[in-house]
């Protein structure tokens, strides 16, 4: 179906046109081309006429014209009789998706709920852009930066100074994603057969990352209602680790948020202990209601390690996170970065400081849209689902169901016949189980979601109506899970 696009929504988004020093008509064109590529003006819609769009900019005709052509050109449009101008990418969507990582992803009637992923919000190919323009001069250089660019360091810091924690640009390694920032904690502090304490539910990624170097981890309790801060404090005195993770902002995979008071109460306890806290903020930039969110958990325990990541915040595809520690410690951490890495890329840390300076406009827009896709999304399971039973996240990007019976696993098989891909509960135990439940994000366009949760609410008829006849459910322990 071709959607339409009206010449004063066109406008807005394209904004003023400045008139540099391209030509009128490759300036709009240049930004009709980024609105399309970040699918602010979605693929296969039909664009103004050039009559509606030229009174709209209050531009030229012919400026509309040859920007229309510049686009056809470039394969980001094209012409279609009786519709006039349609948008396109130049890449047909199996061309951008990996299957080794989802294989079903060619297939275009599946709606994908087991990555907890956004496409990437607007300003990010423009950032691109702008970190190609300034690339050159150091390309005379050999382009290594182990703790990272200096600017992005500085920028970076920033970030926490604003958020009530100062912080220095020599306490920041940039890394290769908030994982590479998980594996480098990891090489430098433990040793085979140490303890990590891990929140129980958690992210199973991070959890391969700190456990790379075989310590063993130690599971704490996370509940539907909230962190039991007396059971983690027993659990810590009695296991001794060197570590304990935590996501105290918009925790994953339940979505809840640690308060100020329960985040200086578990720091004094791991302070009690000696061990140090390592703190993964990558959801902390997502509150979706406009809240003001705790102070940083490092206020209540200045040596903790912080990790931040690009990914939730801006888009995967950065592939850059960040460790903010206190200063004595950068050299061990350096020196084990070394041995697993020499650095982040260079184009993307230059795209990245631009996007950081910018972050206030991008967090804005995104945060809108993630906002009304949450909505739509648990509307959608009030309404088909309303036996299973959730807390309303408040920020970041997934809800944690819990079912009226243990049968995730059976649900989630299937659910994947019917077309849409989904992670059960056991998939964030740390020691199996969590059959009650099921994690889902609302990532997707609206439409897409309204359409999985039908499918779910089929799913979960059909599992539960089945009899026991010791037939197990189809096992995806192997599927691969990246956010």
């Amino acid at each position: 179906m071709t959607r339409t696009i009206s010449a004063s929504r066109v406008a807005t988004l394209v904004g003023p046109l400045s008139g540099d020093e391209r030509p009128l008509y490759l300036e709009l064109a240049e930004g009709l081309r980024l609105l399309i590529g970040e699918g602010r003006i979605p693929a296969a819609t039909r664009m103004p006429s050039e009559r509606e769009l030229t009174t709209a900019l209050g531009v030229s005709r012919t400026t509309v014209t040859r920007a229309y052509a510049e686009l056809r050109d470039r394969e980001y449009a094209e012409s279609r009789r009786g519709s006039g101008t349609v948008t396109r990418l130049p890449l047909h969507a199996t061309s951008v998706t990996d299957r080794i990582f989802a294989p079903w992803s060619q297939d275009p009637d599946v709606v994908d709920l087991n990555c907890a992923a956004p496409s990437a919000p607007a300003g990010v190919a423009a950032a691109y852009e702008a970190a190609v323009a300034e690339l050159p001069p150091y390309l005379s250089n050999h382009g290594y930066y182990p703790a990272g660019l200096a600017r992005l360091r500085e920028v970076v810091a920033e970030t926490y100074a604003e958020r009530g924690l100062p912080t220095s640009p020599e306490q920041i390694m940039i890394t290769s994603g908030a994982l590479a920032g998980a594996a480098v904690v990891a090489q430098a502090l433990t040793s085979p057969g140490d303890r990590v304490v891990v929140e129980d539910p958690v992210y199973p990624n991070a959890t391969q990352a700190l456990g790379h170097r075989s310590a063993r981890l130690v599971p704490a309790p996370v509940d539907p209602d909230g962190w039991d801060l007396a059971a983690t404090a027993a659990i810590v005195r009695q296991a001794a680790p060197r570590l304990a993770y935590l996501i105290p902002d918009f925790q994953n995979p339940t979505g809840l948020v640690m308060s100020d008071d329960q985040r200086a109460e578990y720091a004094a306890a791991l302070k009690r202990a000696r061990v140090t806290p390592v703190v993964d903020e990558a959801h902390q930039a997502l509150a979706l209601d406009g809240q003001a969110m705790p102070a940083p958990f490092a206020t209540h325990s200045p040596g903790a390690i912080t990790i931040g990541s690009a990914s939730k915040q801006f888009w995967g595809g950065l592939r850059l996170g960040w460790l903010r520690v206190p200063e004595p410690m950068m050299p061990a951490l350096l020196q084990a970065r070394m041995s697993l890495d020499l650095g982040a890329p260079l184009l993307e840390q230059l795209a990245l400081v631009h996007l950081i300076e910018n972050r206030h406009a991008v967090w804005a827009a995104n945060r809108e849209r993630l906002g009304r896709q949450r909505d739509v999304l648990l509307d959608a399971l009030d309404t088909q689902l309303p036996d299973w039973t959730f807390h309303r996240p408040t920020g970041g990007l997934a809800v944690w169901c819990r079912l009226p019976r243990p049968r995730a696993s059976a649900l989630v098989a299937e659910a994947e016949r019917l077309g849409v891909i989904a992670a059960a509960g056991r998939v964030f135990a740390v020691e199996g189980g969590l059959e009650h439940f099921v994690r889902l994000p609302w990532t997707r366009p609206a439409d897409e979601l309204e359409l999985a949760v039908t499918r779910l609410a089929q799913a979960w008829a059909v599992s539960s109506s089945r009899a026991r006849t010791g037939e197990a459910a189809r096992d995806d322990s192997d599927r691969l899970t990246v956010a």
